[in-house]
């Protein structure tokens, strides 16, 4: 099974990852865990192109770039781990791009989607988790962890709110692979949810 996580900065989407890998590791299943950009050798000098240069990226540039990430990703790592039957937890996958090189970048949506689904040959996951919460509460969590921000952390509160609303039009047009979750619930509340629908579709 091929699971996603997705979700604006600051939603809480690295700790429900940890959840499942807990849950999965007494359940005695196999899996790795990635994220984008970034997962793979190549994948951290694109992603050091991406988010820690100096300087501006052009919109399309930006999408053509994590579209490579992506492509080599999956390439080399997430369809050999499916292949032999792992678990794929990915924090990030191309409904990202779509909401951010897309929406937030104001690009073509379908354009950019189109160019994400032909880096990965099409590969769709299985279930992709939204953590969804309005993007002035997601900005606080992010002042409050003390990490300096990226090049894509350091944009302002509208262009969160744009891939916040792209990521629930997504949701809402495929509700089969979607889960979307209030992120603005307690850690606890989040997962003992997750993990219920999990125990649904592992069963």
């Amino acid at each position: 099974m091929f699971i996603t996580f997705e979700g604006i900065d600051g939603v809480g989407k690295s700790t429900q990852i940890d959840a499942v890998e807990r849950w999965l590791d007494k359940k005695g299943k196999k899996f790795i865990r990635s994220f984008e950009p970034g997962g793979t050798e190549l994948g951290q000098e694109i992603r050091h192109l991406l988010l820690h240069r100096k300087g501006d990226v052009a919109p399309r540039s930006e999408a053509l770039l994590y579209a490579a990430d992506r492509a080599h990703h999956v390439a080399t790592k997430i369809k050999p781990a499916l292949d032999k039957g792992l678990v794929v937890l990915g924090d990030r996958y191309f409904d990202s791009s779509v909401a951010y090189q897309g929406a937030a970048r104001e690009l073509d949506l379908h354009e950019v989607r189109d160019i994400s689904l032909w880096a990965v040959d099409n590969l769709l996951p299985d279930l992709t988790v939204l953590l969804d919460l309005d993007a002035e509460q997601a900005m606080q969590r992010r002042n409050q962890t003390g990490e300096g921000p990226d090049r894509l952390e350091k944009e302002k509160v509208d262009f969160f709110e744009r891939a916040r609303e792209a990521y629930l039009t997504l949701a809402k047009n495929e509700p089969a692979r979607f889960l979307v979750l209030d992120a603005s619930e307690s850690i606890a509340q989040i997962s003992e949810k997750l993990i219920s629908e999990l125990e649904k579709r592992f069963d």
